[in-house]
């Protein structure tokens, strides 16, 4: 049966009326079904970039070590000795929502074939995930099928998830958010592009059949939902780790030799994105005969065939006489291999299918010509800043404060998550979960790299600008506080409807401030991924970009953990605490307060403090650090006493006027260090030396907290209410 496509069919897909009518005049006819298909794949908000593009323009992308950045599969970075890493991050929020097993299992099957194509073995996973408040009634079976889905597919592929962040917003409670990381290890002088050249090129299927999975994937996340969200399911793709583990494997020993001019994914899209891609970034034609495209299904249509997103494929564009040397190697580990097609000089893409040419267009049309737009958008102003007086600290007490924040649901333990992913696979993890950054070692070197991700919606909500600063701030601290020099960050930015002035204002100046923040810092953003349509029945989340941070650590027997070391040591706090509350945890959870502004941010200080830092751990004068965070010094504080069963005797701090300010207040650009006492002279030097604020906090004792007479905890109570929280929700 024959589609009639009109304007309706187009809205039907995607598409409006503008852009339908655009399609038509570039064409000078009205497309067919599967060409209308094809625009609407290539032209939706998750390939086009259509509202962010001009936008994400102003990031920060090139450093000294950047080898590749935005543009291509993923970012990369060389680390010396002709080693790189290949690193990304990408979201699967709406498939996570309606399948959230399969949702976040193929969220981490993608963003690995990103990592692989480009040559790179694949050695870390993180993740980023975002869910509603707990006490709505769909939170905990979406965390549990997140969580297990995630593993699922990292524990059977065999490469260790070793960092992560989850949180709970009520914004979430309609679209939650799952944002998968991997990083990837390559030789420099062995990375593949997807640029297609040459003319007559086979081109080449490999890895798993086409199935009716995952149509309208690409067209699905770049929309919000409403009450018909089941319906949606059979946009959500199914994954097949084991599939995938045999791919890669496939794939690198291909990738040994010269027989590969390109590879791409077929990711969002499915082949019609990694056809049109490979095509326009080497300005040439493709032309496929999808009667040789495996299917496992039926009578596949074109349509179906090229919008499918079946998991665990790849395009490969070989050079001339390589097919059965390919061949040889994708038999062996039992997959699909097939020559669907070849490259030609007429700069389209043509279809085949029974003998008949079903599409023709112009590769231009889908990808120069994709629409552009510079939406309106709304600036957010700062906040003014809350003034709080005796009278909201009159009845409140330290210990019982304290005890409220580390129970809370974003500062609590995830153990009960970590757990169920496999962090020592490879056997290269000399950092597991629940520290500042994960860090696994360069195998057989004596190279480290780091990796944490981070985001802080409620600052971006509050002011964009000055969130979007933070979370590359956070970064940066995170990976400063293990020892590593920060190198890099890929991000993911999640929002809500960019047709809304507000929404896309909050997206305008995250970017801004992530720009500025990267720029300052020389810690440029080499990859990334924007979802927008984060939004159901009208109600958006908060802006929450990600960001992922990679940092180096030349030698790992230099790498620094947070938990304290011995009895006796001196604990600083390095920068200066103005004991700022306005949106931190303490405003919100002990005060009931949502207003006032982020804490500033000065990017002199991060990079001033960041460096110093990392010049006393890597001279061994600190034996642990951690950056405060949410929650302030004294949740910070105890959180490394936890870890390292130690307490501290907290000096009784002279001039201090709010002892809540200064202990919750969630001040940037602060450290918080043990040094043993005959490093104390030296250290003091280094830090007065840069012009350093820093407080001499306390000293570690055994198992207690204590301050003057307000706070006497025993870790085990603290131990206690950090890290059942998770637990007791999910077994309730």
């Amino acid at each position: 049966m024959t589609i009639q496509v009109t304007e309706t069919v187009a809205i039907e897909h995607g598409l409006n009326k503008d852009e339908f009518s655009k399609i038509c005049e570039l064409l000078k006819r009205i497309p067919n079904i599967t060409e209308l298909a094809i625009f609407s794949a290539m032209w939706n908000e998750h390939c086009s970039y259509k509202s962010s593009r001009k936008h994400l323009k102003k990031l920060h992308t090139k450093g000294k070590q950047v080898i590749q950045g935005p543009g291509e599969n993923a970012g990369i970075v060389d680390i010396g000795d002709d080693d790189a890493i290949v690193f990304k991050i990408e979201s699967h929020n709406h498939p996570s929502f309606i399948e959230p097993y399969q949702g976040a299992a193929t969220g981490v099957g993608g963003i690995m074939r990103d990592v692989f194509t480009m040559g790179a073995r694949p050695i870390a996973n993180l993740n980023s995930i975002h869910f509603g408040s707990p006490q709505n009634k769909k939170t905990k079976n979406l965390l549990r099928g997140v969580v297990k889905g995630i593993g699922g597919y990292g524990n059977c592929i065999g490469v260790p998830t070793i960092a992560g962040q989850t949180s709970f917003d009520e914004s979430y409670n309609g679209n939650i958010l799952v944002n998968a990381m991997t990083l990837g290890l390559v030789n420099k002088n062995k990375i593949f592009y997807s640029k297609a050249t040459g003319l007559n090129k086979p081109v080449i299927y490999v890895g798993s059949k086409t199935g009716r999975d995952g149509i309208h994937g690409a067209s699905m996340a770049s929309a919000t939902f409403d009450d018909k969200i089941e319906e949606k399911k059979p946009t959500v793709q199914v994954g097949d780790p084991f599939t995938e583990k045999l791919l890669l494997e496939a794939c690198l020993e291909l990738m040994a030799d010269n027989s590969i001019i390109a590879i791409q994914d077929m990711g969002a899209a499915g082949l019609t994105s990694s056809s049109v891609e490979m095509a326009s970034k080497g300005n040439l034609g493709i032309e496929l005969n999808l009667n040789k495209v495996p299917c496992r299904e039926e009578k596949m249509s074109p349509y179906e065939i090229m919008l499918s997103e079946s998991q665990e494929r790849m395009l490969i564009i070989l050079e001339n006489g390589k097919e059965d040397h390919a061949k040889k190697i994708f038999d062996k580990w039992n997959l699909d291999f097939s020559v669907i097609g070849k490259t030609t000089s007429s700069k389209k893409i043509e279809l085949i299918f029974n003998n008949t040419k079903v599409t023709e267009i112009p590769i231009n049309l889908l990808a120069e010509n994709a629409p552009v737009y510079d939406r309106k958008w709304k600036k957010t102003k700062l906040p003014q800043k809350l003034k709080f007086n005796k009278d909201n600290f009159k009845y409140l007490n330290i210990s019982d404060c304290l005890k409220k924040i580390l129970s809370n649901p974003n500062i609590s333990e995830k153990k009960w998550i970590w757990d169920q992913y496999d962090h020592t696979v490879m056997g290269d993890t000399i950092q597991k979960p629940g520290g500042d950054a994960g860090v696994v070692r360069v195998h057989g070197t004596k190279k480290a790299i780091a990796a944490s991700v981070d985001s802080s919606a409620s600052y971006c909500s509050s002011h964009p600008l000055t969130g979007g600063k933070q979370i590359v701030c956070e970064s940066w601290r995170n990976l400063i506080s293990v020892g590593a020099k920060p190198i890099a960050i890929t991000n993911c930015l999640n929002f809500g409807n960019p047709e809304k002035e507000k929404n896309m204002g909050e997206f305008v100046e995250c970017v801004e401030g992530i720009a500025e923040a990267s720029k300052y810092l020389d810690f440029p953003v080499v990859s990334g991924n924007v979802s927008f349509y984060n939004e159901t029945k009208d109600k958006g989340i908060k802006p929450t970009p990600t960001i992922g941070g990679v940092g180096l650590i030349q030698n790992y027997i230099n790498m620094t953990t947070m938990e304290f070391k011995n009895i006796g040591n001196i604990v600083y706090v390095i920068g200066k605490t103005e004991g700022h509350l306005d949106q931190s945890i303490f405003a919100k959870d002990i005060l009931n307060e949502k207003k006032g502004p982020p804490p500033s941010v000065n990017l002199f200080n991060e990079k001033n403090i960041g460096e110093t830092i990392l010049k006393l751990i890597e001279n061994k004068l600190v034996v642990s650090s951690h950056d405060v965070s949410l929650g302030g010094i004294l949740t910070a504080v105890s959180k490394m006493c936890i870890k390292g069963n130690k307490g501290i005797k907290i000096h009784d701090l002279k001039g201090l006027t709010n002892k809540y300010e200064y202990f919750f207040g969630e001040d940037q650009a602060r450290y918080i260090v043990e040094i043993p006492k005959e490093n104390i002279k030296k250290v003091n030097e280094i830090l007065n030396k840069n012009l350093i604020h820093f407080d001499d906090l306390g000293i570690i004792q055994e198992k207690n907290v204590s301050f003057n007479g307000d706070i006497n905890l025993p870790i085990e109570e603290l131990s206690d209410v950090h890290k059942y929280w998770l637990k007791g929700y999910m077994d309730n």
